[in-house]
């Protein structure tokens, strides 16, 4: 069901959250949708449903800018994109379809187990020295079996939460594509467009089964796509390779925290 909510003086935030999490994902590789859901529902009293399905749209435009930004530059690998997208696909609709069917309660408290997981799984990966990188498969005929189960295991996964959380499944995308040791700019441009394709199935999923509140969208989209448009601009300014630690160390306490809160509530 879509529909416009009243818009309450509170609401104004979005635009800000928005462009601070478009800022942010688009440097650090995915869309940011894992921060919308527990916001919307933490601050801003948005039904689970809701929020999951309103983020999950609120971060097409992070996906597009972002995407077309990052191609641009020759930041993304499309034969591994295009194959992780379509596991993800399956995935998103599959995540969906069972958030549709969990109640709202259950479906809040496995967010916030999935959250603290997910935090102290980035604690740990985080710190491990990177293994050197090779050359990334140009072509879909440079991808070995290897590759191919890596690529389609970790979409299912991506996916997968993407549909069930609204998360867009970032995490495991990064997983996969650091596992086939590309390089770290690689890695944030590819995983980019990954997740936006993860998204827009998880969106199209909950079109069918949840709600979506089109004014969330607006506001929170809003922000967001003005974030993902200077997001790349500043990646070129800096090294990822010596950001990439300390920028998912404070990503994984955020997310620690924002799943004991959900727990809490």
């Amino acid at each position: 069901m879509i529909y416009q909510s009243v818009i309450e003086l509170s609401y104004f935030w979005l635009p800000l959250i928005g462009f601070v999490v478009g800022l942010l994902a688009t440097m650090v590789g995915g869309n940011g949708a894992f921060f919308f859901p527990p916001t919307l529902i933490l601050f801003f009293q948005v039904s689970p449903r809701v929020a999951i399905a309103t983020s999950l749209a609120a971060v097409i435009p992070i996906g597009i800018i972002g995407s077309i930004a990052h191609y641009r530059r020759d930041n993304i690998n499309l034969p591994v994109a295009i194959i992780f997208g379509l596991a993800g696909l399956a995935g998103a609709l599959s995540g969906a379809w069972i958030s549709g069917a969990m109640e709202p309660s259950t479906l809040v408290r496995s967010f916030g187990i999935y959250s603290i997981l997910l935090g102290l799984l980035t604690m740990r990966v985080s710190g491990k020295k990177q293994a050197e990188t090779i050359i990334s498969p140009v072509k879909f005929s440079d991808l070995h079996r290897r590759h191919m189960v890596l690529i389609i295991f970790f979409g299912l996964v991506s996916g997968a939460a993407a549909g069930l959380f609204g998360t867009s499944g970032t995490i495991p995308v990064l997983a996969g594509l650091f596992i086939l040791r590309f390089p770290v700019k690689l890695v944030i441009g590819t995983s980019v467009l990954i997740v936006f394709i993860n998204a827009l199935s998880g969106f199209a999923g909950h079109v069918f089964l949840g709600e979506i509140d089109m004014e969330l969208i607006y506001l929170l989209g809003s922000g967001a796509a003005i974030g993902a448009f200077f997001g790349p601009r500043l990646l070129v300014r800096i090294r990822p390779e010596r950001k990439e630690g300390w920028m998912r160390h404070i990503f994984a306490c955020i997310v620690v925290l924002m799943g004991v809160l959900l727990l809490l509530r």
